[in-house]
């Protein structure tokens, strides 16, 4: 009779445990479908903080990468920004009293950012870095950092303008002491076999930007390419380069919409696209990989998004993806 009961009783125990686990994880199945996710794990929050200006389209493509994985993953996504390394690191200190489940952040200013970046680890909450900051993010302590290898990126750039016999060229950095755009730029002088100036810009005002670009090239009519480091300024330089009479090509770092219209009607010769549609995808998809499964990428080295060099025989295949924001 005790044999007996004690198999009663565990049984009923064995269908309440069942029933219970079930009832979690219908519960888990129905919040899932009500946020529109394609999984049922728990409703965990990520915090993504980036040293993007103001209207700053590419940051724009990231964010519709990132929102895109969140929705799938069943994440709330939250974004701040700033170009100053010390808001930037503010905006990362109000995500750890938020108590966030994971953190995505940028370095382009990496000074600013080690202590903070510390600070979350410290708290418990992973962190994955995006876009700059490759060489300090093992450093940092970060799982991974996905983006392109901004040295690699520039030697792309080099060995295209040796391809198309271009002799000076002129590398536009539009934010001070960001530490991605002077290795972009380092990167064009490894490679190329001409001559770079670097001429460094106020990226927060266009005006300013045009007029110092339109200086440079009338008081130096050798040079023959102008390198912008964002899509944004692209369209600056071309202005800039019509003003001063100069017959230089115009290329760019990243594509928007505008870039590929430009490279289709010749205004523009190349551009670099670093996929940030992706980067902002691959982190938040990353982080809910790690929080479910332990899951890592890289094994120590940066994912590498880019650099892919698009040209007017390929920009017309990437139009349709720019209308809909994903490059």
């Amino acid at each position: 009779m005790g044999a007996l009961l004690a198999a009663v009783l565990g049984a009923v125990c064995l269908a309440g445990c069942s029933s219970t686990g079930g009832k979690r994880a219908e519960d888990r199945a129905k919040q899932a479908k009500a946020n529109g996710s394609a999984v049922n794990t728990p409703r965990w929050k990520f915090a993504m903080v980036t040293h993007s200006g103001a209207g700053d389209t590419f940051w724009d493509i990231v964010q519709s990468g990132a929102k895109q994985a969140a929705a799938k993953d069943n994440i709330t996504f939250l974004y701040s920004n700033s170009d100053q390394g010390d808001q930037q690191a503010q905006l990362v200190q109000a995500a750890i009293d938020q108590h966030v489940d994971g953190l995505v952040v940028t370095l382009a200013k990496p000074d600013a950012m080690k202590a903070v970046v510390a600070k979350a680890e410290k708290a418990g909450i992973p962190v994955i870095t995006i876009n700059s900051g490759s060489e300090q993010s093992k450093q940092f302590g970060a799982l991974s950092h996905i983006g392109q290898d901004e040295t690699i990126a520039g030697k792309a750039v080099g060995d295209e303008l040796n391809k198309r016999g271009k002799k000076h060229a002129l590398c536009v950095l539009h934010e001070q002491g960001n530490v991605g755009h002077e290795q972009r730029c380092a990167g064009v002088k490894q490679t190329f076999s001409g001559t770079v100036d670097n001429l460094y810009v106020n990226g927060t005002n266009m005006p300013d930007v045009q007029s110092a670009l339109q200086a440079k090239l009338q008081s130096d009519k050798s040079i023959d390419s102008v390198v912008t480091l964002g899509a944004p300024f692209a369209a600056t330089a071309v202005k800039a380069k019509g003003q001063a009479g100069s017959s230089a090509e115009i290329d760019t770092f990243d594509l928007n919409g505008q870039v590929a219209t430009s490279l289709q009607n010749g205004s523009l010769g190349f551009a670099v696209d670093q996929q940030p549609y992706l980067q902002g995808y691959e982190a938040i998809d990353l982080l809910w990989l790690y929080r479910y499964n332990g899951d890592t990428l890289g094994g120590g080295q940066p994912v590498l998004t880019g650099p892919q060099i698009v040209t007017k025989d390929n920009a017309s295949a990437l139009l349709e993806y720019t209308k809909r924001g994903t490059r």
